[in-house]
């Protein structure tokens, strides 16, 4: 063999750059003693030979195509193909496009290019090696490559001949459930005849479900495979799938003789990877609630932002009485998968008390999320352990040491002077002092010691002022259970004062007014805004991304925009005045139902929770303040370390973890670590879908348990009163976003860096989300009605569609349908 053929024995798993993704494949599983039908590869090197022998360019894919389809082969390679094909003896060939962008772990390109079956003789041969190459430039595989932001330049075809199974029976085999996501259960689809058939969409197939480790058949929808020959490819693709460390798509192949063949294996590139912390699947089951879909923040985090979290965790762990040996590691509590952050509810889950608190706290946080933790929790492997009793004691005393029930009474008692005080004292600890800050090993240990001990001080505070208000409006509904609807309780909820991301966006609102066409005044303004509130920004969790009073360009956006708007459109300033009339009236409403000395204490009960339930934003504001000011202690760090050359540019700190930068400061070159972040990152920024709750042998809860959803209906939680009519603006993203006056805002879910566009909205409708998540807590202050926890709603619904919203029936249908 020369360089510009080899037989496919004589390729591995690192041989890509020679023989594209799918020879490499199949010559890693010959090597590793599978059974693969016999074969060569014709190299990149010949593809590269061809193309520069007719001068070829890649820059225009029709011309290449064409060119392909009829470039004349230098004689040297036909020799070569020639005599291989005579070494594989007679019979027919399948004749298949690898190319090096092809079944990698990142994208499989799966079908992209041509596979040519039946191929006899020289001449049938030689086109069809030319139909390969030209098929690297059809249209399908240009566009796939510009979505996954595949480099044109750098990609070259191989093309696999190998000897034709006769096949009586073939399909394809998935090592992991490629709906649920579940690890070691083998998807299985099998056809009569060749599998091409089955791959291009030309039959229906039968369908089966195995569990590999038993080969117990869970689901069958078809005769064509009897259960022992299930077993048998279930094992095979287990064994394949041990081999290359990852899950497996498999196609195969059973000849008239009853002998099973492998005919390609490739990564499944769809499935959410696991958390390197998830055990074996059969031998214990863990549960994680992902913190980034909760947040609205279904991009990756940069790996400081990743690192934040484990410091935050190992703080949280010290508090507890658990301190870490390393923090920089993170507490068990805290977990990444996709570089994006999850928790471990697996010990509350277990807990006995714990159990009953997670779905309560769930249904008003994410309604979605507590149906599915329900659901879960009848799995055996979930059974409770320990005492509710000694769990309850523990609870109880350390929240008594933090100050937590304190705080609430004392909330309860005098609520405008406490919460003053409190906030006074959250205030401080943001801005306790840092130390010296002369070099930047101490920046480093500046930063890392303030992300460990400041939010455990800040937290019981913060939290207790939420929890006066929640506790507060729950003893006035009790009361007042029987005597008032659930959208007059709701009501009492609009227009709260001391909401902070409210606030912030009604000064915005007012700063557009008042700087109409007057860019000098809008500097000015924006001035004092941005010292207010500068350190926040979209996706605002993840430190690694730059706030507003860096860059404030999303803001002057807004701005803009509501510049546009014609005199007719409503004041969010009024509506918000408007609401918070509503809800003091509702109050007098609901008092006057209640009779005896219980009237007094809802009246007062109700007012406590307007005066405190406004600050359920504050702690995520105030936790945003220590992520900005932590961020410029470490910003300095990037510009030293970018003039010594340890990393290309100032931003590529936020691209390091933690022990990652001390080894920079400390004098080692971080470009490579930096690169390789960056391209982990880019690929999950690439990802469309993220579990909200995943299980440690890979199942996504939502689509394993979630219970059907008729088609057309769209059902959620109700979160903020009312009806309304309007066009659908579906948005993913909140950056450059623009929303005309009265359409309905489509979101996957909404932090902060979302509600500047709420002002213009009719309704609000949103995937995550629970009656007291941000989304639903803005939507109520700004008086438009509001669904959240709709399935797919970003997908389902589209933008220009008239839809109707009821935001107390938690629908939302297409205008002139009903539910």
């Amino acid at each position: 063999m020369t360089d510009l053929v080899r037989w496919l024995a004589n390729v591995s798993a690192h041989d890509v750059a020679i023989a594209g993704g799918k020879g490499a494949n199949l010559g890693e599983l010959i090597r590793a003693g599978f059974p693969v039908p016999k074969g060569f590869v014709i190299t990149t090197d010949a593809f590269g030979l061809v193309m520069g022998a007719a001068k070829i360019e890649a820059r225009d894919p029709a011309a290449a195509r064409d060119a392909m389809r009829s470039v004349e082969m230098p004689g040297t390679l036909v020799t070569a193909v020639r005599d291989a094909y005579r070494g594989l003896g007679s019979g027919k060939v399948a004749v298949r496009s690898s190319a090096t962008a092809e079944d990698l772990a990142e994208a499989s390109f799966a079908g992209q290019q041509d596979t040519i079956l039946d191929v006899e003789g020289d001449d049938a041969l030689f086109d069809a090696v030319r139909r390969c190459w030209a098929s690297l430039w059809n249209e399908r595989a240009v566009a796939y490559r510009a979505t996954h932001r595949v480099d044109e330049s750098g990609v070259r075809l191989a093309v696999v001949v190998q000897r034709m199974v006769d096949a009586d029976t073939a399909g394809v085999l998935f090592t992991a459930d490629p709906l649920r996501g579940t690890r070691r259960h083998a998807a299985i689809d099998a056809v009569r005849g060749l599998g091409e058939q089955l791959v291009s969409g030309a039959v229906n197939p039968d369908h089966y479900l195995v569990e590999s480790s038993s080969g117990r058949v869970l689901e069958r929808q078809g005769e064509v495979l009897v259960d022992a020959r299930l077993a048998e490819l279930a094992r095979l693709g287990a064994n394949v799938e041990e081999h290359f460390g990852r899950p497996q798509d498999i196609e195969w192949a059973i000849d008239r003789s009853g002998k099973l063949w492998l005919v390609q294996s490739r990564d499944i590139t769809t499935l959410y990877p696991l958390p390197a912390s998830a055990p074996d699947p059969e031998r214990e089951l863990r549960v994680y609630f992902s913190a980034n879909v909760a947040q609205g923040v279904f991009q990756p985090f940069t790996p400081m932002g990743l690192q934040m979290f484990r410091l935050i965790s190992a703080g949280g762990a010290a508090a507890v009485g658990r301190p870490l040996t390393d923090p920089t590691a993170g507490a068990p509590i805290e977990v990444e998968a996709g570089m994006r952050i999850f928790l471990d509810l697996t010990p509350m889950l277990r807990d006995p008390l714990g159990r009953g608190i997670v779905p309560r706290v769930f249904s008003v946080m994410e309604a979605r999320s507590a149906d599915l933790v329900s659901a879960l929790l009848s799995d055996p492997r979930l059974r409770p352990r320990g005492s509710r009793r000694g769990t309850m004691l523990a609870l109880a005393l350390f929240l008594l040491r933090v100050g937590l029930p304190q705080h609430i009474v004392r909330l309860l008692l005098q609520p405008d002077a406490t919460r003053a005080r409190l906030l006074r004292e959250v205030d401080e600890i943001v801005m306790t002092d840092a130390g010296p800050l002369r070099t930047a090993t101490e920046r480093v240990d500046a930063f890392q010691r303030l992300a460990i001990t400041l939010p455990p001080r800040m937290f019981p505070r913060l939290v207790a002022t939420v929890g006066a208000g929640y506790l507060a409006y729950n003893v006035a509904a009790r009361l007042l259970r029987g005597k008032a609807t659930q959208d007059e309780m709701r009501t009492l909820l609009r227009g709260l004062p001391h909401n902070p991301t409210t606030e912030m966006d009604l000064e915005l609102w007012a700063i557009a007014q008042r700087t109409h066409g007057d860019p000098d005044a809008i500097r000015r303004e924006m001035t004092a805004f941005l010292e207010r509130y500068g350190h926040r920004a979209i996706a605002e969790i993840d430190i690694g991304l730059p706030r507003w009073s860096e860059d404030p360009a999303h803001l002057l956006n807004a701005i803009a925009n509501y510049q546009r708007l014609g005199d007719d459109a409503q004041a969010p300033d009024a509506q918000f005045a408007r609401g918070a009339r509503e809800a003091e009236a509702m109050i007098e409403t609901l008092a006057a139902r209640v009779h005896g000395p219980a009237r007094r204490i809802v009246r007062a009960m109700l007012r406590r929770a307007r005066k405190l339930t406004g600050l359920r934003e504050m702690p995520k504001f105030q936790i945003i303040r220590i992520f900005a000011r932590l961020r410029a202690i470490l910003a300095p760090v990037g510009d030293e370390l970018a003039a010594a050359g340890r990393i290309a540019s100032r931003d590529d700190v936020w691209f390091l973890s933690l022990p990652e930068l001390r080894r920079a400061v400390a004098g080692e070159d971080m470009r490579g670590v930096v690169a390789a972040h960056r391209t982990d990152y880019e690929r999950e920024m690439g990802r469309r879908h993220v579990p909200r709750i995943l299980l440690s042998d890979g199942t996504d809860a939502e689509v394993a348990y979630a219970p059907p959803v008729a088609e057309g209906a769209l059902r959620g939680s109700p979160a903020s009163p009312g009806t309304a009519h309007g066009v659908a603006r579906v948005i993913l993203s909140p950056a450059g976003a623009h929303l005309e006056p009265g359409e309905v805002l489509v979101a996957p879910s909404t932090d902060p860096g979302w509600t500047p566009l709420f002002l213009t909205a009719s309704a609000l409708v949103m995937e995550m989300g629970g009656m007291m998540s941000h989304g639903a807590v803005v939507a109520r202050e700004y008086g438009i009605p509001a669904v959240v926890g709709v399935p797919r709603a970003t997908e389902r619904i589209s933008t220009g569609e008239r839809i109707v919203v009821d935001g107390s029936a938690g629908t939302v249908v297409p205008e002139g349908a009903a539910v």
